[in-house]
């Protein structure tokens, strides 16, 4: 059987900036990396819509907060030291209603306060920036761009492999077993033993961590964003990131539109209840998934809580007109024949016993173990900052035989 120092199971960009921190600060450890798909990325990374976010939202002093602004130069300055392509076009979040302005002025204090060279402009400089949207005033947030994370984290991969670590695609743990020294990974490609274990397994790592023995406080609940993209001839409509101002008593952003590093525009995303932790669709139904779910007493109580936005979701999910109108909110000019279907992602969103969604990062210890438990957006751009976070938690009684660098 292998041994190694350190094993990582989940090849998205955050397992894989785990393992090139790794590499990078004991560079003469053993590392092996496993992911189940065949490729790097292929879910949540693979499918977000490639936001390089610059912290506004977020409360001054979370994870988040400090994350994505760390992770926002850490990862230009990657980009620009290998090549991948980038672009920070800016961000402007509109008010459409008079309702919206005093949470657009909170986010502007929020945003100072995380230290981002944030805006407040006027509906004319609004017209300036971006003709075709419609608002009352908005925040202009200059930092933010877009890059594709898919292309990252091949990157991230290529690293760990060149520094000495063995990354391993088309590996499915189906059970660990823990050991006095160390934890025994079971695997459809044979075993594999470890002093600690790195469960980055996203949308599968409350099972991971369960299979280590670890009781957790929240449990991955699936949701579906789904998007439409606007047809060639209507790219001009937008010009940089557009949001609407998020209303604070429903847990996600709204639609809005992203011009992509490709130069396609995406409109999106709705937020609905996945049928499976990997479904991308309305036919993709996993029964045991969507069973769990349902047995789940804090999903019922969320589910209570949102009813009216929910049922909103669910709507624009069904209808494309409903979508449209959304859009329309920001765009008046954008009609149904503008837009066709773009897929869609799945956001693993930890949820509380008690209802709440986690609203930051989540990590939790086991034995001989580490588990990253929540990374909701805006975990891509803060990749960096977490792997490096990761390695920093690790107990002295696993690093301090390895050789570190200064």
């Amino acid at each position: 059987m292998s041994a190694f120092d350190f094993a990582i199971v989940g090849g998205g960009i955050v397992g894989l900036s785990v393992g090139m921190a790794l590499t990078e600060r004991y560079p003469g450890a053993r590392l092996l990396v496993l992911e189940k798909e065949s490729s790097w990325a292929s879910h949540q990374t693979g499918h977000n819509s490639g936001v390089i976010h610059s912290g506004v939202y977020y409360k001054p002093g979370s994870l988040k907060a400090r994350f994505a602004t760390a992770g926002r130069r850490a990862v230009v300055e990657f980009c620009q030291k290998y090549g991948i392509e980038y672009d920070l076009c800016g961000k402007v979040i509109v008010a459409t209603e008079s309702p919206e302005l005093p949470r657009l002025e909170n986010l502007l204090t929020r945003g100072l306060a995380n230290g981002i060279p944030v805006e407040r402009i006027g509906a004319e400089r609004l017209r300036e920036i971006e003709p075709h949207v419609r608002g009352l005033a908005a925040i202009r947030v200059p930092t933010a761009g877009i890059v594709n994370y898919a292309q990252v984290a091949a990157v991230y991969a290529r690293l760990v492999a060149e520094r000495g670590g063995e990354v391993r695609l088309g590996t499915r743990v189906l059970n660990l077993a823990a050991a006095a020294d160390g934890i025994t990974l079971e695997t459809d490609r044979g075993s594999f033993f470890t002093r600690y274990f790195i469960n980055c397994a996203g949308l599968f790592c409350d099972r991971v961590a369960a299979l280590c023995g670890l009781a957790t406080e929240a449990k991955i609940v699936p949701f579906r964003g789904e998007y439409y993209e606007l047809v060639p001839e209507k790219r001009h409509l937008c010009k940089h990131l557009v949001y609407p101002v998020p209303n604070p008593d429903f847990p996600f952003l709204g639609v809005h539109f992203t011009r992509m590093i490709d130069g396609t525009v995406h409109a999106g995303p709705n937020a609905v209840l996945a049928l499976a932790r990997e479904g991308y669709s309305w036919g993709a139904i996993n029964l045991g998934d969507t069973a769990e779910v349902l047995a789940y007493g804090g999903f019922w109580k969320l589910a209570a809580r949102h009813a009216g936005e929910g049922f909103k979701e669910i709507v624009r999910s069904l209808s494309k007109a409903a979508f449209v109108r959304s859009l329309q909110q920001l765009i008046p000019e954008v009609q149904p024949e503008d837009v066709v279907p773009a897929g869609s992602g799945v956001r693993a969103q930890a949820l509380t016993r008690e209802g709440k969604l986690v609203d930051d990062f989540l990590f939790a210890m086991g034995p001989h173990s580490l588990h990253v438990l929540n990374a909701p957006s805006p975990a891509a751009t803060a990749s960096i900052p977490i792997g490096k976070a990761v390695v920093e938690r690790l107990p002295e009684s696993v690093t301090s035989r390895l050789t570190l660098t200064r």
